[in-house]
């Protein structure tokens, strides 16, 4: 069995259309307290001339630098603890952001000289980091219920969390199989049977993986994954709606139609 919000339902009441509720449900105040890393010190290299002299983060989207779309995000979803991991050009995005209170939040930055690789950017930051938090990636944004997936967390005593979507190769590749609620392979290169979700591009972690990633050496997330999957320590979480990035052009341009039609918060 995939874990799913859906056994939450009986202690939240949900008055409106189900397809919104993931921005809508954690804004009562007092719910939880919840921190989020975003990981956004990326060099961008498959947008080209996009990001020429620009953080792949600050490309504009409906007048506005993408990394404000998920502030703001995050910000309805109760989420107002945010650590930037920045790198390439990230005096771009810490002086537009500042502390964050301008934007509702409470912003603190780590700060990569050479690149440490997703899962070395959380370990360089792992001093500005809760017991229990949430990463996302800089060029994602996702419709998810943050507070029921760490409601979720709280309950079963694991070191870390994946959010799934089911893919089927449909937005990108699929790269996870999913085993009685936890997940059992992770892969951006093997493809094998039974490999119908995609990582949704949020993740959930207690402190305690930090010591399972090298100090001060490059060391992506995909290791961290392969180690927490051994131990058999890494919980899946299935969405139902699909992820957004920008990433790539057609990526970008997706977004953009979404925010066009304004389904984003």
């Amino acid at each position: 069995m995939i874990h799913t919000r859906q056994h939450l339902d009986n202690v939240l009441t949900l008055d409106y259309p189900r397809e919104h509720r993931e921005l809508r449900f954690n804004t009562r105040p007092g719910l939880c307290s919840m921190q989020a890393a975003i990981i956004a010190g990326g060099l961008a290299t498959r947008l080209g001339a996009l990001t020429k002299g620009q953080a792949k983060s600050m490309i504009q989207v409906g007048g506005k630098p993408f990394l404000q779309h998920q502030i703001e995000l995050l910000r309805s979803a109760g989420v107002r603890d945010i650590v930037l991991c920045t790198g390439h050009l990230g005096d771009q995005i810490e002086r537009y952001f500042k502390d964050g209170a301008s934007h509702g939040v409470s912003i603190t930055y780590s700060r990569e000289k050479r690149s440490l690789g997703t899962a070395g950017a959380l370990k360089k930051a792992g001093h500005l980091l809760d017991d229990v938090f949430f990463t996302l990636y800089g060029d994602s944004y996702v419709f998810l219920d943050f507070a029921a997936v760490m409601s979720c967390f709280k309950t079963m005593n694991k070191m870390a969390l994946m959010t799934v979507f089911k893919n089927n190769d449909l937005y990108d590749r699929s790269n996870v199989v999913v085993k009685d609620g936890f997940v059992s392979k992770y892969s951006k290169t093997d493809k094998t049977p039974g490999m119908v979700y995609i990582d949704y591009g949020v993740n959930l972690f207690d402190k305690r993986v930090l010591e399972m990633i090298p100090v001060d050496e490059a060391y992506g997330m995909e290791g961290l994954f392969e180690q927490l999957i051994a131990k058999r320590e890494l919980l899946s979480y299935e969405v139902g709606k699909r992820f957004y990035e920008i990433g790539s052009h057609q990526g970008l341009a997706e977004f953009q139609a979404l925010i066009d039609a304004g389904v984003t918060v």
